[in-house]
């Protein structure tokens, strides 16, 4: 694997690559990778002759100073694990070189209020960090594919309608989930877990695999209501317990009216904020 740090050397590398006719699919990462991280480099290999994966901290995505502070960093375990999945470039570049002085890098589109619900009303500002990063990478990379995982619901959602609006030629791939064997979602929070938190977010799965059986016989509001305060009893402290339309992130009041239903979580368990999704209804192609 080829660790490159600076935006001139890959886009060099990458211009050869192309002139070779060589595919690129592509991952970004903010690292403290496992098991979630490693399964998108396998769809990227997949895809295509060449998978790039990125590991940059972004610091405009972060609406709290001490998440940033805390988010783990473990480049040297992050490298290994990306060479035993045969990745062929790792992209680490400095703050610099993503957010250069002289180079605006916003992303200013009107997003059709999918950032206003959910992680937009508990994370001002995180969407335009992310869509500026994703932008930026995007532009850096020129991937054939982007690989993303399903467990950010929200994000990969503003991901495709930024792709679409403006006319990004790349793919968005989204993978499933990957989960623990008590069905937590694979996350780089979940080594901050104290063993008791670790112990108790496991309900965070287990009420949205009942909110899909309980789709068909119980109200919408119910059902919300009913995950919200399991979680409460657990001891976890939750934000928000919501069932919306999959394409426009809205609520929605009856299920027969919608073609794509998705349940989105977000808990604190202690210091630590998890989140969540299921797909609860999905019309097949």
């Amino acid at each position: 694997m080829q660790t490159i740090n600076t935006v001139l050397e890959l886009q060099q590398t990458i211009l050869n690559l192309k002139k070779q006719g060589k595919k690129i699919s592509f991952i970004p990462t903010m690292g403290a990778l496992h098991k979630g991280h490693t399964s998108l480099i396998k769809i990227g290999k997949k895809h295509a002759d060449i998978t790039i994966a990125s590991i940059f901290i972004n610091p405009t995505q972060f609406n709290n100073p001490d998440d940033l502070k805390k988010y783990p960093r473990m480049l040297d375990n992050d490298k290994l694990l990306l060479e035993k999945k045969s990745c062929d470039i790792l992209f680490t570049p400095s703050i610099e070189e993503i957010y250069p002085k002289n180079l605006e890098t916003k992303v200013n589109i009107d997003l059709n209020e999918l950032e206003k619900p959910m992680e937009g009303e508990f994370r001002p500002g995180h969407f335009e960090g992310m869509m500026q990063v994703v932008k930026r990478l995007l532009d850096i990379v020129m991937p054939d594919y982007l690989i993303m995982g399903q467990k950010d619901f929200q994000q990969f959602t503003i991901v495709a309608y930024m792709i679409k609006v403006l006319k990004i030629p790349v793919e968005l791939i989204v993978a499933p989930t990957l989960r623990e064997k008590d069905g937590l979602a694979m996350s780089s929070r979940n080594m901050r877990l104290s063993p008791k938190m670790r112990a108790i977010s496991p309900i965070i799965y287990q009420e949205l695999v009942k909110a899909k059986e309980d789709l068909k016989t119980k109200k919408i509001g119910k059902i919300c209501e009913n995950g919200l305060k399991s979680f409460s009893k657990h001891g976890l402290k939750p934000e928000y317990f919501r069932i919306c339309d999959g394409f426009t992130l809205k609520p929605i009041e009856d299920i027969n009216n919608h073609s794509y239903i998705v349940a989105c979580v977000a808990a604190w368990a202690e210091d630590v904020r998890l989140i969540d999704n299921m797909i609860l209804k999905k019309a097949k192609k």
